[in-house]
């Protein structure tokens, strides 16, 4: 196994995780994290969507698409 050094903002995220002390300031931080990742998929679904790469078809077709990995 590969041993990696942490980045300088893993090294944040990590120094800011070591102030939570309790359950609600874990859920606030998930909740945060989520809002984060979401406000990033919305720009990057916008771009496509303005570059033509994405229309009505292509939402309907993710509608009804089943991306389950077989097992």
């Amino acid at each position: 196994m590969t041993t990696t050094a942490l980045n300088k903002a893993q090294i944040e995220v990590l120094n800011a995780l070591s102030h939570l002390t309790t359950a609600e300031d874990v859920l606030m931080l998930k909740q945060a994290i989520a809002e984060f990742f979401a406000k990033r998929a919305d720009a990057e679904m916008e771009k496509l969507w303005e570059q033509g790469a994405w229309n009505e078809n292509t939402l309907q077709d993710f509608s009804t698409a089943h991306y389950r990995t077989p097992y």
